[in-house]
């Protein structure tokens, strides 16, 4: 039976993380891959998109600044850092995350009866300084949107913060006509690049 200063030095050795959203979304994505976050640290940068920046890039600079943002205040001390951002684009056009409804119901119609993508970026700093990334693209299509479609969703206010204006976890999922590529990475957190980079870094995983 270990002695409680042996107990301490291997806790003190198991890798912690530290998930820097406040996305409930992308805390319940994780929990499917048996992780808890030792703490929760929402990182504070600016999400403007530079200009001509396309939307894959965009979403991986932001992941990765998230991560390193969250390091430079020292609040990763000793522990792997998880950040994610996703970007919704019409081919090279961001959609904004809506703040209020007439952006989401203009981002709704502007996706009826076509086709987006959703570039879904994670970051993983490792507490030797290393950084990991990985990026997901999905591929989607709304069935064509009436009016009142749109102000059923808007009602709901599940746009509320949400990249494109939707969240394909709740009602818009009936909306989907067609998709190709990660489910959990349009929700927020891609399970399979996730896993990845985790084992990648040496994290502890079944």
């Amino acid at each position: 039976m270990p002695d409680a200063a042996g107990a301490s030095a291997a806790s003190a050795t198991t890798p912690t993380l530290i998930l820097a959203s406040a996305s409930p979304r992308r805390r319940e994505l994780l929990a499917r891959l048996d992780v808890t976050p030792l703490r929760i640290a929402a990182a504070d940068i600016d999400e403007t998109p530079q200009a001509g920046e396309l939307p894959r890039p965009h979403a991986a600079r932001l992941a990765r600044g998230k991560a390193l943002a969250l390091a430079a205040d020292g609040a990763a001390d000793r522990a792997h850092v998880l950040a994610g951002d996703t970007v919704v684009a019409v081919g090279r056009r961001i959609l904004p995350k809506a703040e209020d409804a007439d952006t989401a119901a203009a981002c709704l119609r502007l996706l009826s009866g076509r086709r987006h993508r959703v570039f879904s970026a994670i970051a993983l700093l490792s507490p030797d300084g290393t950084l990991r990334e990985r990026i997901s693209e999905t591929q989607l299509r709304f069935k064509p949107l009436t009016d009142g479609e749109i102000a059923a969703y808007v009602a709901s206010g599940e746009w509320k913060g949400k990249a494109g204006g939707y969240g394909i976890q709740g009602r818009a999922e009936a909306l989907v006509a067609w998709m190709a590529g990660s489910h959990s990475g349009v929700i927020g957190l891609p399970l399979f690049e996730t896993r990845a980079l985790l084992k990648a870094a040496g994290f502890p995983l079944g």
